[in-house]
């Protein structure tokens, strides 16, 4: 398609903003002429989000794609870790094979850690020798984030084996290091990691940055680390990325990367600091084909208003029209049904949990944050069995098992905040068996049976309701659209909270909970766990 823009253009390379005329021709930037007039409207890059797992937005990529550029993003930096763990390599086609079928920059990465852990169960494993063959495609750009950070400074032999793929082919190593500092850190990164968006503190992320690592900021459903980390743009604009990691489909439809972008420019960062964040800064990093819109470039960009209220008006990708106030212009693609699943229905009596102990250990959730805390908590038993105490939210959480029929997890977690009912997802990272939370066992039976008869989704149960938001690819995506399950998951979301939940995002927070590489305590389908010690701990203390 050949067209003419004429436009105020922010040059993000030069760090200037002109009058332009841009001539599109075959996809590209063929010239950039200066102008004499002023235009009404500005023409920039369009938007990157530097570190994203698609799948936790419950869309296939093509879907995620045609909501994504309404907010001026034209690609991602994607990591399909998630339905790796249910699917292994042929989850990491499934997912570049849709992704082709829509006008969108999607760069894929290897997952390092199928799975994150041997303290859990995985519908697959990813070993040294699939990474090398992933990392020898065209189509797969990084290695994606080294959660076994343990595995790299104690130099594990397969983990290093991954990482030396990684050199050998030239490509990028992706970090996933939370609170890691002084000399743990430096050998860590020493290996050859590049990145990190786990940083929840402000001085480590700054010491992380002061050792040469490109800090990711970011803002998803449930961690939340702009406000605690956005000042370091000022000293750092060279090293700073920004992005998602996860984004729910409710929020997704609401926001991007340009929230990201219309916050920090509110707070009164430097406009070229703040967009280079976005796009420039990650195109660079990995070696992207994405336009800047220089001459000789992909036409990738986006029109916005103005300045002040950044809205953005048009996004081109390739040279195409992609979205227009709001609305977009990429049609939804018909997504096969790929999926791992296998487990019988549960019982009330398989929840219970036998006191054995005067206290317990208790995961305290923390809003707006992976991390957790562990708290020690007196029992609160009922006929020789632990029960969930909902005066102080002592909440029992389970997890189940959902590749095969296997004793089911039990601990207690704090902050959910249910007065009633359960709630449950099978988007429980990063093994995505079914993680639940509720105040008995009637109702926890319930919200998890829900999702094995879907084989996959997110449910709610009470006494007298039942929920469900069935996601049948890999038990994690749906093949309907964004529209369709923004809503479903809305409805969920505010029954949760009407049952007491305070959290901001009641299921991406129970989502994580099963995350054993994020410390504090987390419950795998195993038991529960110490992320710090890494190893597992009882849930009773004597």
């Amino acid at each position: 398609m050949n067209f003419t823009v004429k436009s105020n253009l922010i040059d993000i390379v030069a760090k200037e903003i002109y009058a332009a005329e841009v001539v599109i021709k075959n996809n590209k930037i063929s010239s950039v002429k200066r102008i004499q007039e002023a235009q009404s409207t500005y023409i920039l890059p369009g938007f990157i989000d530097a570190h994203v797992h698609v799948e936790s937005s419950m869309l296939v990529p093509s879907e995620f794609a045609r909501i994504a550029v309404t907010h001026g993003t034209v690609g991602t930096i994607s990591d399909p870790h998630e339905i790796a763990n249910v699917l292994g390599v042929a989850g990491v086609d499934y997912m570049i094979e849709n992704a082709k079928q829509v006008p969108f920059h999607f760069y894929f990465g290897a997952p390092s850690c199928v799975p994150a852990t041997n303290f859990e169960t995985a519908g697959a494993v990813i070993d040294s020798n699939d990474i090398d063959e992933l990392l020898s495609r065209k189509e797969i750009v990084y290695l994606a984030e080294m959660m076994n950070f343990p595995g790299v400074i104690y130099k594990d032999e397969e983990v290093l084996k991954k990482v030396a793929s990684a050199k050998k082919h030239h490509k990028p190593i992706d970090g996933h290091a939370p609170g890691l500092m002084g000399e743990d850190m430096q050998t860590y990164f020493n290996a050859g990691i590049t990145t990190d968006h786990e940083c929840f503190g402000y001085t480590e992320a700054l010491e992380k940055l002061k050792h040469g690592v490109k800090v990711l900021i970011r803002e998803g459903s449930a961690a939340k680390n702009f406000e605690t980390l956005i000042s370091l743009l000022k000293d750092y604009p060279d090293q700073i990325m920004f992005c998602c990691d996860d984004k729910h489909p409710d929020n997704l439809i609401e926001s991007h990367i340009n929230d990201h972008v219309k916050r920090a420019l509110k707070e009164g960062h430097d406009l070229y600091h703040v967009l280079r964040a976005a796009s420039y800064n990650v195109i660079k990093h990995y070696h992207l084909p994405v336009g800047l819109l220089q001459t000789g470039d992909s036409a990738d960009f986006i029109e916005i208003d103005n300045l002040s209220d950044f809205t953005v008006l048009k996004t081109y990708i390739h040279g195409n029209l992609v979205a227009e106030n709001g609305r977009s212009l990429i049609t939804s693609v018909d997504a096969p049904i790929v999926n791992k699943f296998n487990c019988s229905l549960k019982h009330p009596e398989d929840f219970k949990l036998k006191n054995e102990g005067n206290h317990i250990r208790v995961i305290e959730c923390l809003d707006g944050q992976l991390i957790t805390n562990e708290l020690y908590i007196e029992s609160f038993a009922v006929d020789g069995f632990e029960e969930s105490n909902v005066e102080q939210d002592i909440l029992k959480i389970a997890v189940v098992n959902r590749y095969s029929d296997a004793p089911i997890a039990k601990a207690f977690i704090k902050n959910i905040g249910l007065k009633e009912g359960a709630i449950a997802s099978c988007v429980a990272h990063d093994c995505h068996n079914i993680v639940v939370v509720g105040t008995n066992d009637e109702d926890i039976c319930k919200a998890v049976n829900l999702i094995i008869k879907a084989k996959g989704g997110i449910s709610l149960a009470t006494k007298n309701e039942e929920m469900v938001l069935e996601l049948p690819i890999a038990g994690i995506m749906t093949n309907q659209s964004a529209e369709r399950v923004a809503e479903a998951y809305t409805t969920l979301d505010k029954r949760a909270k009407a049952l007491g939940s305070k959290l901001r995002a009641p299921y991406m927070s129970l989502s994580f909970m099963a995350l054993l590489v994020i410390p504090e305590l987390k419950l795998s389908d195993k038991g529960l766990f110490n992320g710090k010690s890494f190893e597992f701990t009882n849930v009773f203390v004597k």
